[in-house]
Order: C-alpha cells, then sequence, then structure tokens
C-alpha cells in the first residue's frame, strides 16, 4: 500500500500487514460488491493484491493494480492483476475506467500537495471509490498526511463524488476487519452515475454508539505528545545535586 520511495517498504513490511489486509478484505467487500456488482476493480496502493484478490473471489474479472517498484510481481496474492509500477507521489493516471477503484491506507503516505491530486486521479479512474486514509494521530509507517475524513470527503465533493458512510457502521463491532478500516473506510459515488444511485438507494444503518469527537482525541493526543516531550526533558537534565554528584565523583577518582 504504501509508496514512497524508502527501504522501510520491504518484503517485511507487506509480509506483516498482507494477511490483515486479506482478513479485512473478506469481510468488508462482499457488502461493496451486494451493492455496485463491479466487474472491473484498480487498487491505487495495492501492496501484494490482498483486497484485489478478494475482489476476484467475488467475481471481479479485471484486476488491476498501482503501487511502487519495489513490490515483488512474484508475491501478489492472485497471478490475474495486472500490476503497473507507479510512482504514487508523482503525477500519475489509471490507463482505463473501471467500475471501482480501491484505495485503502494509502493516502497518509503521500505529501500534503499531492491530496488533490491523487483524490482526482482515483476519481477518474472509476464511478465507485472505495477509500480510507489515517485520521490524525493515528501513526503508522511514515504517515507524512494524517487528516480527518471531513477533508477528504470535500476533495472527493471538489470531483463531482459524494460520500457514502455506509460501512463504518456496519463492521465497526467487525474483529475480523483491522481497526483503522473500521474506522476509515468511505465509498465515494459519481453524482448521476449508475453507481451513485445504487449507494443511495442502500438502507442506512443505525450508528455505532462508540464514537470520540475528533476534537477531544487531538487536544488530548496534543497534551499526551507534550507531556512526553515535558518528562523527556526533565529526564534528560539532571538536577543540581545529580550534575555537583557527578563533578564530585570526576575529581576524587
Amino acid at each position: 500500500m504504501p509508496t514512497p520511495h524508502t527501504e522501510r517498504y520491504d518484503a517485511g513490511f507487506y509480509a506483516d500487514q498482507v494477511e490483515g489486509s486479506a482478513r479485512s478484505a473478506a469481510a468488508v467487500l462482499p457488502r461493496v460488491f451486494g451493492w455496485l456488482r463491479p466487474a472491473q476493480v484498480v487498487d491505487v496502493g495495492c501492496g501484494h493484491g490482498a483486497w484485489l484478490a478478494a475482489a476476484g473471489a467475488l467475481g471481479a474479472t479485471t484486476l488491476t493494480g498501482l503501487d511502487g517498484a519495489w513490490v515483488d510481481r512474484a508475491a501478489l496474492r492472485d497471478p490475474r492483476i495486472a500490476f503497473h509500477p507507479t510512482d504514487l507521489a508523482a503525477d500519475f493516471h489509471v490507463a482505463s475506467r473501471h467500475d471501482l477503484c480501491l484505495s485503502v491506507e494509502v493516502a497518509e503516505h503521500l505529501p500534503v500537495a499531492r491530496a488533490e491530486p491523487f483524490v482526482a486521479a482515483l476519481c477518474a479512474a472509476a464511478d465507485a471509490v472505495l477509500f480510507s486514509a489515517a485520521v490524525p494521530f493515528q501513526g503508522g509507517t511514515e504517515h507524512v498526511n494524517e487528516e480527518r475524513a471531513s477533508r477528504w470527503s470535500a476533495r472527493f465533493d471538489a470531483q463531482g463524488f459524494d460520500a457514502f458512510d455506509l460501512l463504518r457502521p456496519a463492521i465497526w463491532d467487525d474483529t475480523r476487519v483491522a481497526w483503522w478500516y473500521r474506522q476509515n473506510l468511505l465509498l465515494f459515488a459519481k453524482r448521476g452515475t449508475a453507481a451513485h444511485a445504487a449507494l443511495a438507494a442502500v438502507p442506512p444503518a443505525p450508528q455505532p454508539r462508540d464514537l470520540v469527537h475528533p476534537d477531544a482525541f487531538e487536544e488530548k493526543m496534543r497534551y499526551l505528545l507534550a507531556e512526553r516531550v515535558r518528562l523527556t526533558t526533565r529526564l534528560e537534565t539532571p538536577t543540581l545535586r545529580q550534575a555537583l554528584g557527578a563533578v564530585w565523583r570526576s575529581v576524587t577518582r
């Protein structure tokens, strides 16, 4: 999934996350396929293709994956995946239109300046986009742009896509799905399309009760980070007695 050119995204990185991705995809995608029935699926930031493999198992016939050239093609989870080495931190486009575009937990690895062009590229790839990105203070390997879902939704809105928060209420308590997907997954569909009509017709599910307001969460995280800095500085700064003791020991050896 992640995309910057770095040695951190090696075979070990993908091996650590691919099984969790596969379990999550197997639990999430049947719902999406029940609503949209996509035949052609592209995953932007596909890693080893766990989400594409799950899409193939559900009947998708065209599986396209984009990610960095360091991805080991021999490790792709489905031999039908057409993999295209792509620098997602640069300008790129998906060569053909698909029924569904996936990009899950990828956008936070890209510079802030790439956020709008990245969303535009996803929207140009399909009329429906399954998207998730890390929220502020979520943390992870080289997360350089963690933003609220509302910020990403505004970028999709500028491309003519509406947000459908249909998955999170349905999977909120599903422990098969990694918590970051349960927290962040949204569907977007282009206004005036069949995909938009299909998602608009889905009855809304009851919203989860255990929610934390992002203002409260971010305020607490800022406090904790400041406390960590303060305590670290305190531990690294010796008291007067400790300093005098060190001096005395050095002159009496």
